[in-house]
């Protein structure tokens, strides 16, 4: 990308700080950090990674304004891009409410948005993904590997390892139940240390952090090609805590949208985004609604919300390209996200599968926050 600096609509007085650094093309920021850049320009990681990110995106138009005037550009029929998006498959949620409602699970090259109250099961619901994203094929899965970006703190290893042990032990079970010697042999080798070497963990402290691993995602989606699945939770986390600048966040939170809207389809990979609820006042009564505003609802794909009802938990599709408005009970077991058993009784239900690691649920969680 030999594309002149001074062409990207950048403040004057950071285009003159880079050429007087020795930047004159955009190839001269390839694998260059925020951070390096901060240092190297003086001026605050914030800025840097503004800069890195008009730059990719402007080169990114432009080649993608090139490749439409290539005479060997590709054109897709509808029925093409149909069986595509049936060949990249969709990851289990072992709830099979919840699958049936999403069309088979979650579909991959999509983004995916989970919203709820704190404790609610949006991390639970994560976990479960990330895991069942690496069930073998020969079981129905993908047999890849996982990405979780953690903005909170939420992710526990100790509950990875049990909701890893439960797909491990289903999944023996199918074999040792059947003749198919294909699934003896993928059982015999899937195992709870080999799911836990498959899943890439990145803490992100605040939105700087975010932006940045955002911006390094592509890179490592390539050297990992067996990727499925990239979790964000929280999406809402770093961007509701030191930046006030409502107009900063809402352009931050675009370019954003626009990388993993870029890196799901590029890579085949279904980006999961959990997110909080916030109140909404209005004259006569409030409600509780998706955190980040209106114009980030776009963002995402398909558009999940969890909730609770008394002491049950559903979650209800409320945005889909394909599929109808469902809502469906669920449940949090020891074993992870599951169905609720129809032939327990539904308090029991509820009591043996609350999740000991998770703090429990109060009343007035339900305002604010993860």
């Amino acid at each position: 990308m030999q594309r002149d600096l001074g062409s990207f609509p950048l403040p004057p007085g950071i285009r003159v700080k880079m050429i007087s650094s020795g930047f004159q093309s955009a190839e001269d920021l390839s694998g260059v950090r925020a951070t390096e850049l901060s240092k190297e320009l003086g001026i605050s990681k914030e800025e840097a990674l503004e800069v890195l990110q008009i730059v990719r995106q402007e080169g990114s138009g432009e080649e993608s304004q090139l490749s439409v005037k290539l005479p060997s550009a590709r054109t897709y029929t509808a029925l093409e891009l149909l069986e595509q998006e049936h060949a990249q498959g969709s990851i289990i949620t072992f709830c099979s409410a919840l699958d049936e409602i999403l069309g088979g699970g979650v579909p991959i090259g999509k983004i995916v948005e989970v919203c709820g109250a704190p404790g609610i099961g949006k991390t639970q619901l994560s976990i479960q993904l990330v895991v069942d994203a690496q069930i073998p094929e020969c079981f129905g899965g993908l047999d890849g590997e996982s990405v979780y970006i953690d903005t909170e703190g939420s992710f526990i290893v100790d509950r990875v390892m049990d909701v890893a042990a439960a797909a491990v032990h289903h999944c023996h079970l199918i074999a040792q139940s059947g003749q198919d010697e294909v699934q003896r042999e993928a059982a015999r080798a899937f195992s709870v240390s080999g799911i836990l070497s498959r899943i890439y963990y990145f803490r992100c402290h605040d939105y700087v952090e975010l932006l940045a691993q955002a911006h390094l995602l592509a890179d490592f989606l390539v050297a990992h090609p067996k990727v499925r699945i990239v979790v964000i939770d929280s999406i809402a986390f770093p961007f509701r805590h030191n930046l006030d600048d409502l107009s900063r966040r809402t352009r931050l939170l675009n370019g954003l949208a626009q990388q993993l809207i870029s890196m799901a389809n590029d890579h085949s990979v279904a980006v999961v985004l959990t997110n909080q609820m916030t109140t909404r006042f209005g004259q006569v009564h409030s409600s509780l609604v998706p955190a980040l505003g209106e114009s980030w609802g776009h963002a995402a794909t398909i558009r999940l919300i969890l909730r609770w009802e008394g002491k049950l938990r559903f979650a209800s599709l409320y945005k889909s390209p394909s599929q109808k408005e469902a809502t469906v009970p669920y449940q949090i077991t020891s074993l992870g996200f599951r169905d609720i058993q129809s032939s327990q009784p539904v308090s029991t239900s509820l009591n043996n599968g609350d999740n000991p690691r998770k703090r429990p649920r109060n009343d007035d969680d339900d305002d604010d926050g993860q």
